[in-house]
């Protein structure tokens, strides 16, 4: 058999159909999906409440800042001055430098005047979850703040997030990352996607009863809460994920407050960029292996439409990648492949401009937070071309992980703020 009549008799096969199909629906239905229920939340529960301005400061919690670093030095001062100026009566910041080779500790000491900062200082790097595992015990109050080193909180941060702890069930509340560095193109397609995608998608998720994940780099979490599941995992490459799972696990509440903004530094680099992403879909693999027993627990089933979601993602990077592969491999050999044409057919034009309506709704609903964010709209017709076959790529490398057990040794960190870094 030829190679053209063998990849013809694949084409016209019912596996080959049902890919195809599986290929330009997903993308269309979950689009549609996203956008309503993102909206649902925006109207309904987004302006429910004011800033807690109305109680008195002497009644609000203590509050205790968590911020772990690893050679950070190039932002770490920066990021803790903004944290020292949050509008929030009673807190302190803990920060606690991971065995860095630069001068992370360094860079700290003139801030050590003021009384609310405390340093703590690790000979070895053992990974960011052993750091904040070890910061626990600590920690003076009952609610933590988690937030990275490169993180610069709104001054209004804790006065929306705060409130969200009055409920008992509540163990975890995840704010509005937004990117600082937008001077790349590549900064400005993440800019645009923290607020068509990933915020949208914690809002959907909101709706749904549970999310996937608070962000590591602006997380509040109930102390008594984070011990009851048995702390951060430290061999997990993202432990936010997994810490988010095992909370819900035990029912307890984790929501999502986009009022809650927090400036961030993302890469501008392709290669820091692949290394991050490579990161999260390791980790997102791992996490959905570890609780899968989740589809098969009547009392977690609200958990099931972000498992559901989460393992046909990756399924669809997989078709994406294999469809790729053998339309190229096709058109090499003078077959045009049956089901792709480099001409826009219907449910690619479909598939196009409901993604860029996503895009559009989403910069729209996050605009109130991040007025500038508008201007980088343009750069949202990129995202379907060039950013999906690059976030398709990381989750098919990351898929070993999905069959892999989970390593017994701590997932150590190396953060590299440069041009292409993490």
């Amino acid at each position: 058999m030829t190679l053209e009549s063998w990849l013809l008799q694949l084409q016209l096969s019912w596996p080959y159909t049902l890919a195809l199909a599986f290929f330009a629906a997903y993308p269309i239905v979950t689009s549609i999906m996203w956008m309503v229920t993102a909206l649902i939340f925006r109207w309904r529960w987004e302006d429910a409440s004011p800033p807690d301005r109305e109680r008195p400061d002497a009644s609000l919690p203590f509050v205790s800042v968590l911020v772990p670093a690893h050679d950070e030095e190039a932002v770490i001062a920066r990021s803790v001055q903004a944290m020292l100026r949050l509008d929030y009566p009673a807190f302190e910041v803990i920060v606690i430098d991971d065995g860095s080779r630069d001068g992370t500790w360094q860079a700290l000491q003139p801030l050590l005047a003021d009384p609310r900062l405390r340093l703590v200082r690790k000979a070895r790097n053992e990974g960011k979850a052993m750091a904040l595992n070890d910061l626990l015990p600590l920690a003076r109050g009952e609610i933590l703040m988690g937030l990275d080193a490169d993180a610069e909180p709104d001054p209004m941060m804790l006065r929306y997030i705060v409130p969200h702890f009055d409920s008992p069930r509540v163990a975890a509340v995840t704010g509005n990352p937004r990117v600082r560095n937008t001077g790349s193109f590549l900064a400005r397609l993440q800019a645009v996607e923290f607020s068509s995608i990933i915020s949208l998608l914690r809002r959907a998720q909101r709706v749904w009863g549970r999310i996937v994940t608070v962000s590591g780099v602006v997380a509040a979490l109930r102390r008594s809460a984070v011990y009851d599941v048995g702390l951060y995992s430290p061999n997990m490459p993202t432990e936010d994920i997994e810490l988010t799972w095992k909370l819900q696990k035990r029912h307890y509440d984790v929501r999502y407050e986009p009022r809650a903004i927090c400036w961030m530094t993302v890469p501008t680099g392709w290669r820091g960029l692949w290394r991050q992403r490579l990161r999260w879909a390791r980790g997102l693999a791992q996490v959905l292996r570890k609780h899968a027993d989740v589809m098969t627990t009547w009392n977690c089933r609200r958990l099931w439409p972000v498992f559901i979601e989460s393992s046909l993602s990756i399924l669809w990077s997989v078709c994406f990648v294999a469809l790729a592969s053998l339309w190229t491999l096709s058109y090499a050999v003078g077959l045009p492949p049956i089901g792709a044409s480099p001409i826009p057919n219907l449910w690619g034009m479909a598939i196009a401009t409901l993604c860029l309506l996503q895009l559009l709704i989403g910069v729209l609903v996050d605009r109130r937070y991040d007025e500038g964010i508008v201007r980088f709209l343009p750069y949202a017709v990129w995202y379907p071309i060039v950013y999906w076959a690059f976030l398709a790529l990381t989750t098919v490398r990351a898929l070993p992980h999905l069959l892999r057990r989970p390593s017994r040794t701590a997932v150590r960190w190396s953060t590299a703020r440069t041009g292409s870094g993490s």
